[in-house]
């Protein structure tokens, strides 16, 4: 596949087919990913890459704390709520995922239904936790660094025939996730991405979402034309 194909062609998925990950075919697209860059070659990250019992007890202790009401506990500085053109695409991306999935906006048990499904990691046969070090928990280039890493890695899985999502809510609630996934204390827990073999059946899969025009988000200075 083409590095422009893969790009064009990627998008989030949220069903998997209930099939393992090879641990070979995890090395080979960590192996790509790791060669993403990062400021001044530090290189700050790491990669937990959870499946069977270990990620069970992720699912379950992470789904049982939102159920009961928990608040979150995360790791790092977390949005308070999007406003303006943010709030505009994040409702813009759920319409369209709802609309596929056939969820009515009245339907207060299958909108919750799809929280949750976050909260599971989307039953992904496997999830990667990405954690940066501590060390530079304060510097923001180190999540910068990670972001792409993460970005590597999704797109390394997609060119393999895999599919994933980066998932805050998987890691949610973070103290289960660094107890089953075992993460050493010298390493702050930023998201998760939850991958496996793309389920063709399930429908928000096919959801492309909508990107911003070149000439809105860009601006070029100094040239002729």
């Amino acid at each position: 596949m083409q590095l422009d194909q893969a790009m064009q062609e990627r998008r989030s998925i949220r069903g998997f087919q209930d099939k393992p990950v090879s641990r070979a075919l995890l090395e080979e697209i960590i192996a790509l990913a790791n060669r993403a860059p990062s400021s001044m070659n530090t290189q700050p990250w790491h990669l937990h890459v959870l499946t069977g019992e270990p990620l069970e007890k992720v699912r379950e202790g992470n789904s049982s704390r939102m159920l009961a009401g928990m608040p979150p506990v995360r790791e790092i500085t977390d949005h308070t709520g999007y406003t303006g053109s943010h709030r505009d695409r994040q409702v813009g991306i759920a319409k369209q995922l709802f609309a596929a999935m056939g969820i009515a906006r009245e339907d207060k048990e299958m909108r919750q239904d799809w929280v949750m499904r976050g909260f599971r990691q989307f039953d992904a046969p496997v999830s990667i936790v990405m954690t940066f070090d501590r060390a530079l928990a304060d510097d923001t280039i180190a999540h910068f660094d990670l972001g792409a890493v993460t970005y590597a890695l999704v797109l390394a899985a997609w060119s393999r025939g895999l599919g994933a999502v980066i998932n805050g809510q998987g890691i949610m609630q973070s103290p289960v996730v660094r107890e089953h996934a075992q993460i050493p204390e010298d390493e702050v827990i930023m998201t998760c991405v939850a991958l496996g073999w793309p389920n063709e059946d399930f429908a928000a899969n096919d959801v492309v979402s909508t990107r911003r025009p070149v000439e809105e988000v860009t601006r070029f200075i100094g040239f002729d034309d």
